[in-house]
């Protein structure tokens, strides 16, 4: 297991410069690999709030689902763990083939990303 530590706000609503919002344990953001279950966990303090699956084959991880649970949608959540993947799939040296829509369309709005993205296979 693989802990990623986003040091990310999920509080809703952006912070004002004049008054900053502290980060409060309940609020700490993590994203951990879970290798065995093929899935990257999105945690919010003590709770699980989403993951991304994937599935690996011939040097590539595919990513196949992404979801975010209700209470936490709105908060830029999904972006912070599909880039925390996204990263950690760069640094195991693997490409990614972006099957879920949601990682697709996350790295269309993202460059940086076009040197490990690759095509499905037929």
């Amino acid at each position: 297991m693989a802990l990623l530590d986003q040091s990310v706000s999920a509080s809703p609503g952006p912070a004002s410069p004049a008054s900053p919002r502290p980060s409060r344990p309940a609020d700490q953001v993590r994203v951990v690999h879970l290798p065995a279950q093929r899935r990257f966990v999105l945690e919010v303090g003590a709770r699980r709030a989403g993951f991304t699956e994937y599935f690996e084959a011939e040097g590539r991880r595919a990513f196949v689902h992404t979801e975010v649970g209700q209470p936490f949608t709105g908060r830029g959540l999904a972006s912070v763990l599909v880039r925390a993947a996204l990263g950690t799939t760069r640094t195991d040296g693997l490409q990614v083939v972006a099957l879920c829509p949601y990682v697709r369309r996350w790295v269309e709005g993202h460059p940086g990303y076009e040197d490990i993205v690759v095509a499905p296979r037929p």
